[in-house]
């Protein structure tokens, strides 16, 4: 474990470090990079990796603003495997010296050391990035890097994870070289998809490593050569399952003791653990916009199932035990599982409006109400359905409501220009806005010859 400045430096020396790399995110999750030579390590440190705020996106910033300053943290030191004489840090954005506040990784440090700070705890989170692998054709569009794989049930199927098995192993061993733990890889519900965990750990570093892991996959591609690209999008086929990031949480106090769990429960969780679920459920609409961040997004949640024979993810705001149908499911004693995060979120942003959404519920001691149990709710009439609010059907209703909700808006703060929510609605209207001036195949195919016939 690193614990210092002068103890990375001494480790980089013995890894043969040539190379520094700042690595950080901006709100969308965007990596935003830096990478100086090993005897410049002591200014980047000092310094940071400047950038030009408004060129590096997402941080409310103008061309008339001066630098950020992203300055890499040496706890984080990670030797990257692929490229050996390469060292990378997480890096935070600062502005004149202090932390800015539109940050997402930012945000998500406040909370987290609010917590801490305030009442001793620790919230941990473990991810699971589900990723297609595919190559572009000549006109833009996409195909599946697997062409052999058309089984109409691809989920665990041993053939799809031994055909894409050279560049997944190679992953796998390097996310072991970091120290993270891997602690299985599947092949999923979409054909030529894959599921890559990621082993649990305090929230803030979860993220880095899920922002380091993007960085990672897509570099050992392009390495490879042969053309594959691997795609966190939530939706990149429409009759194949989205990818998702499942997030399972959990909260831990300083004597190390999981406080979701308990035994006497029949799910073994905790009444705090029931309180935060119910947090999480009362807030879904006003944290959407955070855990599907762009259009695509929802293309992923509430659509008709694929050619598997099921989407995988939520429709309604509701949880249940071991259920797969819910948005909060309870996978085992101690933790929850919120399956309606989006594979192309932000994910210091996602685990900051989870943590913000369950502290809620804890404060309030709300109560989540019926639980589904293991019943399968995309087959539910609409008039069982009535008692559950659906989530949102686009950014655009999203970001209204994150607009809209005081918990979130406390939760992701302000700065100089005012609250981060009015910030990140409104540059997610835009989104919209831009995708919904496009004119799409579908509507060409449906109307260039007069009225759609209604169904």
């Amino acid at each position: 474990m690193i614990d210092s400045r002068e103890t990375m430096k001494e480790q980089a020396k013995k890894d043969g470090i040539e190379f520094f790399m700042a690595l950080g995110t901006e709100v969308n999750g965007k990596p935003n990079a830096s990478v100086v030579p090993a005897e410049f390590v002591d200014d980047l440190l000092d310094n940071g990796a400047a950038f030009a705020g408004f060129a590096s996106g997402g941080l409310w910033q103008s061309p008339a603003d001066g630098d950020i300053a992203y300055m890499p943290d040496p706890t984080t030191y990670t030797r990257l495997p692929w490229r050996p004489n390469m060292a990378v840090m997480l890096s935070f954005p600062h502005v004149k010296g202090q932390l800015w506040p539109y940050a997402s990784q930012n945000i998500l440090k406040r909370l987290m050391d609010d917590i801490q700070t305030e009442r001793g705890w620790t919230f941990k989170t473990g991810m699971e990035p589900e990723f297609f692998l595919v190559r572009k054709n000549a006109d833009g569009s996409i195909r599946m890097a697997d062409e052999l794989d058309t089984s109409i049930k691809p989920c665990y199927h041993a053939y799809g994870i031994e055909r894409a098995w050279p560049y997944l192993s190679k992953i796998s061993k390097y996310m072991g070289e970091m120290g993270w733990g891997n602690p299985g890889i599947d092949a999923e519900d979409g054909n030529g998809q894959y599921e890559m965990n990621i082993e649990y750990s305090d929230a803030m570093t979860t993220s880095d490593r899920l922002v380091l892991f993007h960085y990672m996959t897509h570099s050992v591609a392009y390495q490879d050569g042969d053309g594959v690209i691997p795609t966190f999008m939530g939706k990149p086929f429409s009759g194949n399952t989205g990818n998702g990031l499942n997030t399972h949480f959990s909260i831990w106090d300083d004597k190390g003791n999981n406080l979701f769990h308990d035994e006497n429960d029949r799910f073994g969780l905790s009444k705090m653990a029931y309180h935060f679920i119910a947090g999480v459920l009362d807030n879904a609409w006003g944290m959407q916009a955070l855990i599907g961040s762009n259009v695509n997004a929802y293309k992923r949640i509430g659509v008709p199932h694929p050619s598997s024979g099921s989407t995988w993810t939520p429709t309604h705001v509701m949880y249940g035990g071991n259920n797969r149908t819910t948005m909060l499911r309870i996978p085992d004693g101690g933790r929850v599982e919120h399956r309606g995060v989006d594979g192309g979120a932000s994910p210091h942003l996602a685990s900051a409006a989870i943590l913000a959404a369950g502290l809620d519920g804890i404060d309030r001691e709300l109560d989540p109400g019926e639980c589904m149990e293991e019943r399968n709710t995309y087959t539910m009439s609409r008039k069982e359905l009535a008692d559950f609010q659906p989530l949102p059907a686009t950014l655009w209703e999203a970001a209204n409501a994150l607009q809209e909700s005081d918990v979130m808006r406390k939760a992701m703060g302000a700065g100089p220009h005012g609250d981060f929510v009015d910030f990140f609605a409104e540059e997610k209207r835009k989104e919209f806005a831009m995708y919904h001036s496009q004119v799409s195949q579908w509507e060409i195919d449906q109307y260039l010859m007069g009225p759609m016939p209604m169904w």
